[in-house]
């Protein structure tokens, strides 16, 4: 039987690189969206077109759900098992002091602690009988806080934490880690206050990174089975300048 990994955010940006590559190595996927079902199913059929049977996808919205047992029904009856959870799916926007309202609070830490916790322990009995691992996606900036960006930050850091309250919780059965990237994609939203030459500027290496350096980081975390509680940067350097 094939590996399978559940992935969410998959149908966009790293998710869809992740999802892709995650495929090309042999995994049976599972595509975690919250909106994007036309992009899921496109991304869907096209990874069924090249293995038949070897993908699926579940809708789940982190703003509202703490129950995550469909999303393992499903999985158990179609695949019969999990090795690795990557917990991408993330929202991202500036909050700055005179803007900030409960609402933006709870949609970035709904996406970026509550969901990731909920799902990782509704799966949890599946990754110990497979001894799989889970994955975070953190970010450099769970250490040292973006401007403008106070309760993404904020989330990030738990995220992080998360991490390491997991690793020691879930083990011996369950490793848990997490890939902190710095300049991989540029955020979406024009008016977010990223300034892409500034910060290649005070990158280390120099140059932006892609989506292939971050999955082979993990890559790395998911073979090396004496790694726990870990979150590997994955920023060319960044957080030196920081």
């Amino acid at each position: 039987m094939n590996k399978v990994m559940l992935i969410t955010g998959a149908a966009v940006r790293i998710g869809a690189y992740i999802t892709q590559a995650a495929h090309q190595d042999g995994y049976d996927i599972v595509m975690h969206y919250r909106y994007s079902k036309a992009q899921t199913q496109d991304l869907q059929n096209k990874l069924n077109q090249i293995r038949p049977n070897s993908c699926i996808s579940v809708q789940a919205d982190f703003d509202t759900q703490v129950d995550f047992s469909g999303i393992i029904n499903v999985i158990e009856s179609k695949f019969g098992r999990l090795d690795v959870l990557i917990n991408n799916a993330s929202d991202f926007f500036p909050t700055n002091m005179d803007e900030l309202n409960e609402s933006d609070y709870n949609k970035l830490f709904n996406s970026n602690v509550k969901g990731p916790l909920f799902l990782s322990k509704a799966c949890l009995p599946l990754l110990k009988k497979a001894k799989g691992t889970i994955i975070n996606l953190v970010d450099i900036h769970a250490d040292k806080p973006l401007k403008n960006y106070p309760v993404y930050s904020m989330a990030k850091a738990a995220n992080k934490m998360m991490v390491k309250a997991l690793a020691k919780e879930m083990a011996p059965e369950v490793r848990v880690n997490g890939i902190s990237p710095g300049c991989i994609l540029m955020p979406l939203d024009e008016n977010t206050s990223y300034d892409k030459d500034d910060i290649i500027s005070r990158t280390a290496l120099g140059r932006q990174g892609s989506e292939h350096n971050l999955y082979h980081g993990l890559k790395f975390l998911i073979k090396n089975d004496y790694i726990t509680g870990e979150i590997i940067k994955v920023d060319g350097g960044r957080s030196l300048h920081m």
